[in-house]
């Protein structure tokens, strides 16, 4: 399976997609303004402990207090169980192991033997890593359970044990690498080999452990000598990420059209893989690189309510605060023999669909699929397991319930990041909250790509940008860096005009002597 890496960098928002046979399948998105603190290491300060919950709420100089349950805290289980070989979730961050993202194992934990309020106490200081990041109204979901991955293996320094990614199948290989592990380890450290450490050397696994292992005395220092709150250690950009977790050796090439990160990108490679270096290119076509590779459309596709199926069939997705509902239709389909005939092959199309949707979309948390009523419960069966064999090509691990009389299937999937709807969308304030907008910032940056995309063939000219007040206000104040930086870019001066009459996603470029 041949992939390909595009990475899009502008002063104000990188974006990285990821192709799989000529089929985008993930995109990942992290604006300067709103980077994800997934992953970064704080040094915090108890602020309260519930007893009821069995959980505590920890200062860690966010917005909102993180909270931090009972497992979370208590470093060193009596038993637990390590489940070799069960799932593996690489993806852009890493969370704890007990949260189970992007560990190449799962581990089982029997409750600890003590209550929070014995581990915990107010006033308290407490080193923490962000396991999920905030979203709505909800603080951080905080861990003590530090991991650091590398490219080839990840450190746990509160995990006494060894683990091994499942998708690594060859059992020799896994024996050799759980082995070399085991024999290079510090005690009472805990490493899992990641899929990329396949075939690699004894040198390479030595080296990276040993980089892992000084990066994590570089942390307790630096935190020993911090206030309270503080950020101790702060994870890689999406840009470096990518690179880290998504450029496997199914991956062909990396292109990226920024010359500074394509530099970054190649110090990063020698570090960790040197045999990657020759794959990785840097994009010097006069177009905009994901309008070079049609990604424009597939990202505005994938903010779509509806899908159609190539059967003329269709899937509706709806996004609520609490769960997403997903119904399947026959649409245009009419099929030509039997009803059931028809129904069983829109509903098996729809399930191929929904399991792409849901990577592609990185919809997470409890998932309802409507699927079209079917009587034979040997073609219920048929759907679920073809949704199930589906999902395994997502690293986001997943539970789902057989298929109910009523044609409904519950599942969830591992919510590790906000989804790209989520990202470039916000709540319409026209229909108080019933329907989504593309946010101010989002057209502010679409208003970047089309200034830079039009602007080299200005000769000077300059520009007029009519928007509506809410886009014009955040053009001058938020975003007043970027317009400068456009204006020596293209050597032209860039005018924000306020037109109350627009809609908040209208917008309209002029071009004046």
């Amino acid at each position: 399976m041949s992939s390909e890496l595009i990475i899009n960098v502008a002063p104000y928002e990188t974006r990285v997609a990821l192709i799989e046979n000529g089929t985008v399948v993930e995109f990942h998105v992290e604006r300067k303004a709103e980077r994800t603190c997934v992953g970064n290491i704080y040094k915090g300060k108890v602020v309260r402990v519930l007893p009821g919950m069995q959980a505590a709420f920890v200062d860690i100089g966010l917005e909102r207090t993180a909270f931090l349950y009972v497992t979370d805290v208590y470093d060193h289980f009596p038993e637990f169980e390590i489940m070799l070989g069960r799932t593996e979730d690489e993806d852009d961050n890493l969370p704890p192991p007990q949260e189970n993202s992007e560990e190449d194992v799962d581990i089982h934990y029997q409750l600890p033997p003590f209550r929070i309020e014995e581990l915990l106490h107010e006033g308290q200081e407490i080193l923490v890593q962000v396991a999920k990041e905030p979203l709505g109204t909800k603080g951080a979901r905080v861990t003590s359970h530090v991991s650091l991955p590398g490219r080839y293996l990840v450190l746990m320094p509160t995990m006494n044990h060894v683990g091994v990614s499942r998708r690594i199948q060859d059992e020799s290989e896994r024996c050799r690498l759980r082995d070399l592990i085991e024999e290079l380890r510090p005690n009472s450290f805990g490493f899992i080999a990641r899929t990329a450490s396949e075939g690699v050397s004894r040198k390479e696994i030595e080296v990276e452990m040993d980089f892992l292992l000084k990066l994590w005395e570089k942390i307790q220092r630096r935190a020993a000598s911090l206030p309270i709150p503080s950020l101790a250690h702060e994870d890689l950009d999406i840009t470096l990420r990518a690179v880290r977790d998504l450029f496997t050796q199914d991956v062909t090439r990396l292109v990226v059209d920024s010359e500074a990160a394509y530099n970054r990108i190649l110090d990063f490679v020698d570090s960790f893989a040197h045999h990657l270096r020759p794959c990785v290119e840097l994009y010097k076509g006069e177009r905009p690189i994901f309008d070079a590779y049609g990604l424009e459309i597939e990202m505005s596709r994938a903010l779509g309510k509806k899908v159609w199926l190539k059967s003329g069939g269709y899937i509706v997705i709806e996004t609520t605060e609490a769960l997403t509902a997903i119904d399947v239709n026959t649409g245009r389909y009419v099929g030509k023999r039997h009803l059931e005939d028809t129904i069983l092959k829109t509903n098996l199309e729809a399930a191929k669909e929904i399991a792409y949707q849901l990577r592609l979309r990185n919809i997470g948390g409890l998932i309802i699929i409507d699927f079209i009523d079917m009587n034979d419960p040997a073609s219920r069966d048929e759907v679920f397991k073809c949704l199930k064999d589906a999902l395994k090509k997502d690293k986001c691990r997943s539970n789902i319930l057989r298929m109910s009389e009523l044609g409904l299937i519950q599942m969830t999937r591992k919510r590790n990041r906000d989804s790209l709807h989520h990202i470039l969308c916000e709540p319409c304030f026209y229909c108080d909250g019933t329907g989504v907008l593309r946010s101010r910032r989002t057209i502010c940056y679409d208003i970047f790509r089309m200034i830079e995309r039009e602007g080299k063939s200005l000769l000077g000219r300059r520009i007029q940008v009519l928007v509506h007040p809410k886009v014009g206000e955040m053009l001058l104040k938020e975003e007043t860096n970027f317009i400068e930086f456009l204006e020596k870019k293209l050597e032209t001066e860039i005018t924000i005009v306020s037109k109350p009459d627009f809609h908040i996603e209208q917008y309209e470029l002029q071009y004046l002597d």
